[in-house]
């Protein structure tokens, strides 16, 4: 039986914002155990993951209730919040699939330049200094400064995963991104749907 109905309409509705929900806690969980166990001293990229969560988690809140008590305003900005954030979310994620060697070289450069706790972090977890040259007089946290064995730079190391961590970012974003689409027709749909155990002069 194919699923068109107001109540399979509803439970599908309910069932995606809930693994919405569960993606945003994901989130903050990952960025609060990052900066717990040291791994992340970025306050900057911690901050961006924490904000990307409580967004995501105030949609899938927002989607929930109106789906929940079939609320036609709320279920409408739901649609239009949902319906921006997958134009967004497919542009970057075809933006990460199409960088080649050279732009993503360029991409790090400029990000390394631009966080300096960010950089502290990929020194000391990589065991390199510098992006592409080591300068002596710049601060490295990697332990081959202290050994007699001249350190390596960050740019080759972070080139062999960068491309795999771009294709892994990209495929999870259109992963996502069909989701979205999907939401936003399930909500389109349920909107106009009556509820079968309301008063029918209610939906007007």
């Amino acid at each position: 039986m194919v699923c068109g109905g107001f109540a399979c309409s509803k439970n599908c509705l309910c069932a995606l914002n809930l693994l919405y929900t569960l993606v945003s806690l994901l989130l903050i969980g990952i960025a609060a155990w990052g900066i717990g166990f040291g791994l992340i001293s970025s306050l900057r990229v911690v901050g961006v993951v924490i904000a990307v969560g409580v967004f995501l988690f105030l949609i899938a809140l927002a989607g929930l209730i109106g789906a929940v008590k079939h609320h036609q305003v709320l279920l409408f900005f739901y649609m239009i919040i949902l319906l921006l954030v997958f134009i967004v979310q497919f542009s970057v994620s075809c933006a990460c699939l199409a960088l080649n060697q050279e732009q993503q070289g360029q991409l790090l450069e400029v990000g390394w330049n631009n966080t300096a706790s960010a950089r502290n972090d990929i020194q000391r977890n990589l065991n390199c200094c510098g992006f592409r040259s080591f300068n002596p007089n710049d601060t490295c946290l990697a332990s081959c400064v202290k050994s007699d064995h001249p350190c390596s730079p960050c740019a080759p190391i972070i080139g062999e995963y960068a491309g795999e961590v771009l294709r892994f970012v990209g495929g999870i974003g259109l992963f996502f991104s069909f989701t979205e689409i999907l939401g936003v027709w399930l909500t389109y749909r349920y909107r106009n749907q009556k509820d079968p155990r309301a008063n029918p002069s209610a939906f007007l």
